[in-house]
């Protein structure tokens, strides 16, 4: 324990970040770095709790009050090494993830918690400062191959894994570029490109062979890889959105999946031809349906491209802004949150149906057609049955739709349908968390493409873990790899 009264004598602070009128001017990052002091007293805010639940509400298991003393002591390759021991991708956590492992702090109970996803960013970034972040090529090889599918957080931590094991690891991303979401999907605003392509590097100088434009199912044969490879693992991600297919208007002009926008801006900003029409909210009043994380990227983005105004629609009612007695401590808690987008200036509407897209004579949208819902809770607290509020129809004036209402499952068509694989009741890939292993006996699934759509902690504890598991296949049920709960001991 860094300091026994650290948790009385400091309080959470976050880094300063660039004011919202000069951050939409540009794509950069722009949450500051803590000075030396502040980052030594939100360390010694960790209590080193008898029972550190933070442990567990993190999906990889990081070892957080151990790598806190160490940042709290100086001890910057000690905390390096004791985070990496559980986490393959530090710079991405420390900027994306929604820290989990923070709902469940101890200290959460009576007093803001400890701010664990700064420090873990603020040791990685140290890390690589002091160069204590280097490329591993001793590896013992074993003389086996292995196809990864998918070079989202999923296949990358599955890759880094089993070239740790030894094997020769051959990624296929059939994208110009590796990365996946982390590339194409997240805004450089909140993970600049540069820190995906850092770690590429590090892992080709490891060994680990990047192979882009191949999609697998159409330009690489399914039929090659599984006589070329001992073991794959797909780890494509989940890449079917939710739509509005039935809703009237769907087809206008001027109505886009969040992801196509995203993706596009992530294009131009890396200097690659676009993907389509051009999607761009410049002059544009722009509504974008769905609540989450992809929705306030395309409101981040929004503002950026100079929108004349954005609006952010949600089926569900507004989320309390404090736990409730079904959300208790430490469960994650569902309660509202702003974040650094919706700083930026997005009007935000709760419970609210589309009912349909408004077009004008040249079939361009015009307006969205959208009623007020009335939500009644279920047995648990939490809303479960709505009716339409009558009389509450209205249009809201809008030339840019943007439906990010989260994703389905995996493509089916295609790969999966090649290779024969089974699925679960929800579309994706059926493979039991005790072994990830698909009805084919050397594929292997992790991921959103096996649990579903999730977090990107979530996708690289699931390519951990399929990777041990891909390991124990390929050694006869022998593999040095930890798995999460053995790095807790």
């Amino acid at each position: 324990m860094g300091k026994p009264t650290g948790f009385l004598e400091y309080t959470r602070r976050l880094p300063a970040k660039e004011a919202a009128e000069t951050r939409t001017q540009h794509y950069r990052e722009f949450v500051q770095r803590y000075d030396t002091q502040n980052l030594h007293e939100q360390s010694a805010r960790c209590m080193n709790c008898g029972v550190p639940f933070c442990h567990n509400g993190c999906p990889l298991g990081n070892v957080i009050p151990e790598f806190n003393d160490a940042v709290y002591r100086g001890r910057w390759q000690e905390a390096y090494e004791i985070l990496s021991s559980t986490n393959n991708f530090p710079e991405f956590t420390g900027r994306i993830c929604p820290a989990p492992c923070e709902s469940a702090c101890v200290l959460g109970i009576n007093a803001p918690p400890v701010a664990i996803e700064e420090i873990e960013k603020h040791i990685i970034e140290i890390a690589f400062e002091r160069g204590f972040v280097k490329a591993k090529t001793h590896f013992h090889r074993s003389g086996k191959k292995v196809a990864v599918v998918g070079s989202g957080p999923a296949g990358l931590a599955a890759a880094a894994q089993l070239n740790a094991a030894g094997h020769s690891v051959t990624v296929f991303e059939r994208d110009a570029q590796p990365g996946g979401l982390l590339r194409y999907g997240i805004p450089d605003f909140k993970l600049e490109k540069w820190v995906v392509e850092r770690r590429i590097k590090l892992m080709e100088a490891e060994g680990i062979v990047f192979r882009c434009n191949a999609n697998v199912g159409d330009n690489i044969s399914v039929n090659d890889l599984l006589r070329e490879y001992q073991a794959i693992v797909l780890a494509g991600g989940s890449s079917v959105p939710r739509d509005l297919e039935t809703t009237p208007g769907r087809n206008l002009k001027g109505v886009h999946f969040a992801m196509d926008f995203l993706r596009q801006q992530n294009q131009r900003l890396s200097g690659e031809a676009i993907s389509g029409e051009p999607i761009l909210a410049t002059g544009k009043r722009v509504v974008v349906i769905g609540g989450g994380d992809t929705g306030s990227d395309c409101v981040g983005t929004s503002n950026r491209q100079g929108a004349s105004s954005v609006m952010q629609l949600e089926l569900m009612p507004m989320p309390p802004e404090a736990r409730t007695p079904q959300m208790p401590w430490p469960l994650y808690p569902m309660v509202l949150k702003t974040s650094t987008s919706h700083e930026e200036g997005c009007d935000r509407e709760w419970a609210l149906l589309t009912k349909a897209f408004l077009g004008d004579a040249q079939g361009r949208l015009r307006a969205i057609q959208v009623v007020k819902l009335e939500w009644q809770s279920g047995p648990d607290g939490r809303p479960a049955r709505f009716t339409e509020v009558p009389g509450s129809e209205q249009e809201i004036p809008c030339e840019l739709a943007f439906l990010a209402m989260g994703f389905l499952h995996p493509q089916h068509n295609g790969m999966l349908q090649q290779l024969d694989v089974g699925l679960d009741e929800r579309g994706n890939i059926s493979a039991p968390e005790s072994n990830y292993r698909s009805n084919i006996a050397k594929v292997f699934a992790a991921g959103d493409m096996r649990r579903g759509q999730s977090l990107v902690v979530w996708a690289i504890s699931e390519g951990r873990e399929c990777a041990r598991q891909v390991d124990l296949y390929l050694n006869n049920g022998v593999s040095l790899l930890e798995t999460k709960d053995a790095a807790l001991c």
